[in-house]
């Protein structure tokens, strides 16, 4: 099958950039080292295209009511510019996709799902929203994406817009319409890096435009473009599970640690009955944090864990923590494994390391950062 490419895969070609097949796409992985891509999110700000990032618009007098029947946050809680983290589970409880929720009126709504499951998301509304007055529409090709993530990302985005990027104007998961770069956007407090960042969502037709005003503004404050290499990196120093990854649809929310987005009193909705007996009975399995000394072991997927020489887990993804100077691993161990436990990963080639279990993130645990 073709190869599908997002607005800036010619951007990409004449930066350099290494290239890998992310879902069928041509994906930038790293315009120069995934390094040195990390350190300029951290310290100044990086520039990202999430290849296949968008929207899919629920519109209808019923929006409000459908989505909370599908979701397992509350909806009614958010008010006009709010975005909301949550989850839509089957039957079973298990994560159809973890998304953002954009709230435009009660009758009008966006929902953000993850690049490689927004045709998943699209079926499995569609299919729930029969014979309500809620109408599914997917606008993600249609759409533009680039997200500007890092300490600077706001002095970049000020010098090209009239609106107030203020935090007491536009505080974290909040989102607000305008114009930027004399681009009409969507433009959001929101991100994947753990950063001050914002995401911008606008029509494709201003692909080109819109990549040279941002980075001709960006670059007196060291604004560099990124790729999913370093999207990775500083993801899993916040512990940001990565669906498909540490997510799936075998997955819950309380089982991924995001069972806080879960409102079981709000009434009820697809997989309740599940996630109420996962409330009350507890899970078997958490996904945690490993972190081992130094950069220079990496697991894979489905490395196994061990305590004492007993097994206990598997890994589900790992990364180079270059902010942290640490590799990191997220997993599914056993709910008993404590914040501090010395644990064990051996790798399919037979080489072990021992790492510690930590709950939160290691970098910036009290999330300072992102609401600055």
């Amino acid at each position: 099958m073709a190869r599908r490419h997002t607005p800036y895969y010619h951007q990409f070609v004449a930066l350099g950039a290494e290239i890998v097949d992310r879902i069928g796409f041509d994906a930038a992985f790293r315009f120069t080292t995934t390094e040195a891509e990390h350190v300029a999110t951290r310290t100044a700000a990086g520039m990202y295209d999430v290849y296949y990032q968008g929207a899919v618009d629920v519109k209808g007098r019923e929006a409000e009511a459908f989505l909370n029947s599908v979701l397992v946050n509350d909806v009614r809680r958010m008010t006009d510019g709010g975005v909301l983290y949550s989850s839509a589970v089957n039957k079973a409880g298990g994560m159809v996709d973890d998304l953002t929720v954009f709230r435009f009126s009660a009758e009008h709504y966006w929902l953000c799902p993850t690049p490689s499951r927004v045709d998943r998301v699209v079926a499995h509304l569609t299919e729930q929203s029969q014979g309500r007055l809620a109408y599914v529409t997917n606008c993600v090709p249609g759409t533009a994406y680039l997200s500007i993530q890092g300490p600077h990302s706001r002095a970049i985005l000020a010098g090209l817009t009239s609106l107030d990027l203020s935090t007491e104007a536009l505080p974290y998961y909040r989102f607000v319409e305008g114009t930027l770069a004399e681009v009409p956007v969507v433009l959001s407090r929101t991100g994947y890096s753990g950063e001050l960042g914002y995401e911008l969502f606008y029509s494709r037709d201003y692909a080109d435009h819109m990549w040279t005003a941002l980075l001709e503004a960006g670059e007196p404050h060291g604004l560099e473009p990124a790729g999913l290499g370093a999207l990775r990196s500083v993801r899993i120093e916040k512990k940001y599970p990565l669906y498909g990854l540490d997510l799936d649809e075998t997955t819950s929310p309380y089982e991924a640690g995001v069972g806080w987005t879960v409102h079981l009193d709000k009434g009820d909705f697809i997989g309740r009955e599940t996630l109420l007996r996962q409330h009350k009975a507890g899970v078997t399995r958490s996904l945690v944090g490993i972190a081992f000394d130094g950069l220079g072991f990496l697991p894979k997927p489905g490395d196994p864990v061990t305590v004492d020489g007993r097994a206990v887990g598997k890994v589900t993804s790992a990364d180079t923590g270059y902010t942290v100077g640490r590799t990191l691993a997220l997993g599914y161990l056993e709910p008993s494994i404590a914040d501090g436990t010395a644990v064990q990963v051996t790798t399919g080639d037979g080489i072990s390391a021992s790492g510690v279990v930590h709950h939160a993130a290691l970098y910036d645990p009290e999330r300072t950062r992102v609401r600055a």
